[in-house]
């Protein structure tokens, strides 16, 4: 097993540095005011079956997914909204399975 590096001045990791994690952000959120006029989170239930379609197969695994985890409807809107601005960060228009499959690793754990 490889050792943790003790240098006081460690090497950069890669991936996104601030600035960019912020232009994306910044993306992200005009993209969904021009889609919208709002951000996700404040999607009526009228905008979530407008704005968060999903396929057929993917719509299917989420029911499953809701029904073994005990989600309620509740819950399963909230994770659509997650779903959509993870979307949105990828800048692409159809929310995807890997979407939903993220959305559901940002739940609280059940304590």
């Amino acid at each position: 097993m490889a050792r943790e590096s003790t240098a006081l001045n460690p090497k950069p990791q890669a991936g996104d540095n601030t600035a960019q994690a912020a232009a994306l952000v910044a993306r992200a959120r005009e993209r969904q005011q021009r889609r919208q006029g709002c951000a996700n989170a404040f999607l009526n239930l009228p905008g979530l079956r407008r704005h968060c379609q999903l396929s057929t197969t993917d719509e299917r695994w989420l029911e499953t997914a809701c029904e073994r985890l005990t989600l309620s409807l509740r819950a399963a809107h909230r994770l659509l909204k997650v779903a959509r601005t993870l979307a949105d960060l990828e800048q692409v228009e159809q929310i995807s399975r890997e979407h939903l499959a993220e959305a559901l690793q940002y739940r609280p754990a059940a304590s």
